[in-house]
């Protein structure tokens, strides 16, 4: 089966057969293993093992936390992406995405302010999570419109932590996750 798999700007080809796993035409060996109780999946990949947790935000929509860093992915099959192409609905949301608690926990620090400018990969918020500081990332450059936690509450799984504006004279936006 093959899937389309978009980050930020960046699409990539995933076939997933009876061979094993193909990424952009290359062949690579991986294994995903589930963590018994939990939504966090074990990834095995170039020899290495990452901790990942993947949560259905819609249809076609994920949101992938790995190595500490957050990621939201659209996942669509050939069929579907053939039908959008056609129609023209696969376009998405404009502008960056709220950032989102991945899992319950205690916020220790945030990094950012209301009003400030952010980049892809820059630091917004850590928070701990079964015994671990997870810092929450930028996924793409947009303005820090609402902070709406701060260091010591507690925060649910899925629970709205900043919203975002597009920078001024951006287009589509690649959002923050």
């Amino acid at each position: 089966m093959r899937y389309f798999v978009t980050l930020g700007s960046r699409t990539l080809e995933v076939e997933l057969g009876p061979e094993g796993i193909t990424l952009d035409g290359e062949r690579i060996a991986a294994d995903l293993v589930e963590m018994d109780g939990t939504e966090v999946r074990s990834l095995l990949m170039g020899g290495r093992s990452h901790r990942v947790l993947a949560a259905r935000e819609g249809r076609g929509e994920w949101s992938l936390h790995l190595s500490g860093r957050h990621y939201a992915a659209r996942v669509v099959d050939e069929r579907t992406r053939s039908i959008e192409e056609l129609t023209g609905s696969g376009e998405g949301a404009v502008g960056p995405k709220a950032l989102k608690a991945p899992m319950p926990g205690l916020v220790v620090k945030v990094e950012v302010e209301e009003g400030d400018v952010v980049s892809t990969g820059q630091g917004l918020v850590i928070v701990e999570a079964m015994k671990m500081e997870n810092e929450l990332r930028s996924g793409g450059e947009a303005l820090v419109r609402n902070v709406l936690i701060a260091p010591g509450e507690t925060v649910e799984k899925d629970q709205v932590l900043m919203e975002f504006d597009p920078l001024e004279g951006k287009g589509k936006e690649e959002g923050v996750e």
